[in-house]
């Protein structure tokens, strides 16, 4: 089973591929913070339960259509108004 953090960094990571944009990038359009998710793929850094949420909604209303969402991951529903 994969922890919050091993989730949010592989959606974060599968986006950024997706998108051809780096994680710093990615941290930043997400967390408005670009180092962040370095940190927390490297063990170094932490997000509350509430910043993971809003991540994974954020992942999930904007994700590109052609790009299959990580397997092992739930996937929130996307917002009304992002779809």
């Amino acid at each position: 089973m994969m922890t919050l953090r091993e989730q949010l960094i592989l959606v974060s990571d599968s986006f950024g591929l997706a998108r051809g944009l780096g994680r710093q990038r990615v941290s930043t359009m997400v967390l408005n913070r670009g180092p962040t998710l370095d940190g927390v793929a490297r063990g170094e850094k932490d997000v509350t339960t509430g910043t993971f949420e809003r991540a994974m909604q954020w992942f999930s209303d904007n994700w590109p259509e052609d790009t299959e969402w990580p397997r092992d991951v739930r996937r929130p529903e996307r917002a009304r108004e992002a779809a």
